[in-house]
């Protein structure tokens, strides 16, 4: 290779974009500095040349590329410290375009809401040391969190023990009620497999109960200029919450608006219609038992 494509080479490759390219040569034709421009050469001297004024301009570009790899360093660790607090799906959107995320205020959205809250874990608290509590909370948080990552779930928050999550924001896909489906049936089997490894242990008594609901609402950040989060409000948050207040341990139960979006992929129990408070009519609502396939 000539200098002009190791030069290109360098700098198409994210490993070594960054890495200052200065090119002496013996050329002095204007077309010859803009070719080196253009193949991404940072700096141009031509021979016969100072090697004190060479020297010069590499201290000068190495000063540049450790600002830069500082600036970098920085950011990666703001991003790290920002998805602790946020979904990384929403950190990635607001991170395109902080003019616009970082407003208050929301875009209507069709979503699908769960709700999963762990039965008995308040008797667990009353019986076990907080140290304990919390040890085993977060343990099954960061379980459950990874069955909604790998559907590509958006997590909106932890309440006490409880998760919400939501699927079609910031994110949208075709199937996002069926995504909700299966990462509801996966977090079940999850609990499940946690608490028979524990055998007849401390968490014996505990189960999940789970809670969807597919509708319109309002996703975006809510709360003031100084402390905001990224939420879905409506509704169809409610319903979700109640279903999953309703639901048993080990129980998943979805409204008729989810039913009929997964019809055709699960197998569900119709049970008598549900009255909720706050809610005029009785919802139709089924206990999901397995998705096909």
């Amino acid at each position: 290779m000539n200098g002009y494509e190791v030069c290109a080479q360098l700098k198409r490759n994210p490993a070594t974009q960054f890495i200052p390219v200065v090119m002496v040569t013996a050329l002095e034709a204007e077309e010859d500095k803009i070719k080196a421009i253009e193949v991404g050469a940072d700096d141009f001297v031509t021979k016969p040349f100072s090697s004190y004024m060479l020297l010069a301009r590499v201290r000068s570009l190495l000063r540049i590329k450790q600002l830069h790899d500082e600036l970098e360093a920085r950011n990666a660790l703001l991003r790290q410290l920002f998805t602790r607090y946020v979904d990384e799906g929403i950190a990635d959107t607001i991170l395109e375009d902080p003019e616009r995320y970082l407003r208050l205020g929301g875009d209507n959205r069709f979503v699908t809401v769960v709700f999963a809250d762990i039965r008995g874990f308040t008797a667990f608290a009353e019986q076990h040391p907080p140290q304990q509590v919390v040890q085993t909370i977060n343990f099954l948080f960061s379980k459950l969190t990874a069955v909604i990552k790998s559907n590509q779930g958006t997590l909106d928050k932890y309440i006490g023990d409880e998760i919400m999550a939501f699927f079609g924001a910031p994110v949208a896909h075709d199937d996002d009620p069926l995504r909700a489906i299966r990462m509801s049936l996966q977090m079940q089997e999850v609990f499940a497999q946690i608490v028979d490894r524990v055998g007849g242990g401390m968490l014996s008594r505990l189960g999940l109960g789970i809670g969807v609901h597919s509708g319109d609402a309002v996703v975006g950040n809510v709360g003031s200029e100084y402390v905001m989060s990224y939420t879905v409000i409506g509704d169809t948050v409610n319903t979700a919450r109640r279903l999953q207040q309703s639901a048993g341990a080990g129980q998943i139960l979805i409204s008729a608006d989810t039913y009929r979006l997964v019809e055709r992929y699960i197998t569900a129990k119709p049970l008598a219609p549900h009255t909720f408070a706050g809610k005029r009519e009785p919802i139709m609502v089924y206990e999901l038992l397995s998705v096909d396939g």
